[in-house]
């Protein structure tokens, strides 16, 4: 256990540690700031994707288990704050993002393989990396663009409904979605579907970051806050004018396309398809990212993503103990003790670790000082210095008036 903490977790735990530190520093900064924390994000993951090639970053690797736990973590990320907008900011309750994961993910299965060949053909002048990013950024697009739509038909009907009946919609719509592809031949059917491996770490970082700073930007959007309006009191909100129908669709459509964007980096980096990676239980996974981590906070819906992911590999390498002639092997027993520890969590903070607050790096800043003149001072006491001055200059013309 001591070897999996050596050398699989803390360098994951380090290396999520930086990119959170230095991404949470993009936030309201200038743009010269938000250009320089971009290279250095794509410099370290650039040196963490060569870590996990065989040849390694100059003798430095990654070993494969590691290396899937990383990318599975930033895909994680990635459906984690998508839902967290639909489910945490706007206050709705789906359970179907597995569902937009798989039309993403099939959709851009079926075009890299069938036409990734001949547009690689059309851009070999770019090179084998080239060619094979520009076929990656289509799919993605493709995929983005299809899960929005299906988003957009699952939400202009359903998002009229509230609760359990919106809950029970879209667990409706994943399962069809599912067995729909189930038997679709042309993309596998049940037999499951090979997928050229376009998506390697690099692709899935850049992805994640974009996914975080695009949805927390529309948090703090006047969008946002309308979504936190409906979240709060949908019917306060109606009042004051919001559109509170659209502003459901446009969440659900947002979040609907992230997790088709998932879908693609979940396709091209595992390279196979099998519609068991997208049942219901899936959509629960990432329902309880985003209640570990707590409903409405980003970097709680991150956090969450992050345990849900490792908690159960940590888990994995409990040891044995042996009890006289009996040996409890509490590794095959890591299902039952991480639903415990679940339970547990809710039980003692069922708003989640973070509930609606952020964590960031606000707290190192120096506090400002206060503007000149709203300072309390002299015989006025509790009266701004500003407001003094004034008072004694207006008696001073009072009394030459006199």
């Amino acid at each position: 256990m001591l070897s999996f903490f050596i050398e699989i977790l803390i360098p994951v735990m380090v290396i999520i540690s930086i990119l959170f530190v230095l991404n949470t520093m993009m936030i309201n900064a200038s743009w010269k700031k938000v250009l320089a924390i971009a290279v250095i994000d794509i410099a370290i993951l650039y040196i963490v994707n060569a870590m996990m090639s065989d040849a390694g970053f100059f003798g430095t690797g990654i070993g494969d288990y590691s290396a899937r736990l990383l990318v599975f973590i930033a895909i994680n990320i990635i459906l984690a704050t998508s839902l967290n907008l639909i489910n945490g900011i706007t206050g709705q309750f789906s359970i179907g993002h597995a569902g937009f994961m798989a039309v993403g993910a099939y959709a851009s299965a079926y075009f890299t393989v069938t036409y990734g060949e001949s547009i690689e053909a059309s851009f070999a002048f770019m090179g084998e990396t080239g060619s094979s990013s520009v076929v990656l950024l289509i799919a993605i697009l493709i995929a983005a663009i299809v899960a929005a739509i299906a988003g957009l038909i699952v939400g202009i009907p359903s998002l009229r409904l509230k609760g359990d009946y919106l809950a029970i919609v879209t667990l409706g719509f994943a399962e069809i979605i599912r067995i729909v592809i189930l038997n679709i031949d042309a993309v596998g059917g049940a037999t499951g579907y090979t997928v050229p491996g376009y998506a390697n770490f690099l692709w899935v970082g850049i992805f994640t970051i974009i996914t975080i700073v695009i949805i927390h930007n529309i948090v703090k959007s006047d969008v946002g806050r309308a979504l936190v309006s409906i979240r709060e009191d949908e019917l306060a909100a109606e009042a004051m004018g919001v559109n509170t129908t659209r502003y459901k669709v446009t969440a659900f459509v947002i979040g609907s396309a992230f997790a088709g964007v998932a879908g693609v980096l979940f396709a091209h980096y595992n390279r196979f398809l099998s519609t068991n990676d997208f049942q219901f239980i899936r959509s629960f996974e990432i329902i309880i990212m985003i209640v570990i981590g707590g409903m409405g906070s980003m970097t709680g819906a991150i956090l969450g993503a992050v345990i849900v992911t490792l908690l159960p590999e940590v888990l994995r390498q409990l040891p044995d103990i042996q009890i006289g002639a009996t040996t409890f092997r509490f590794a095959d027993l890591r299902l039952v003790i991480f639903a415990l520890i679940l339970i547990l969590t809710m039980i003692l903070r069922p708003q989640g670790i973070l509930g609606t607050r952020e964590f960031g790096l606000s707290w190192l800043k120096r506090p400002r000082k206060a503007t000149a003149g709203t300072e309390t001072t002299g015989d006025s006491e509790g009266v701004p210095i500003a407001e003094n001055a004034e008072a004694k200059r207006l008696q001073s013309e009072e009394d030459r008036d006199q």
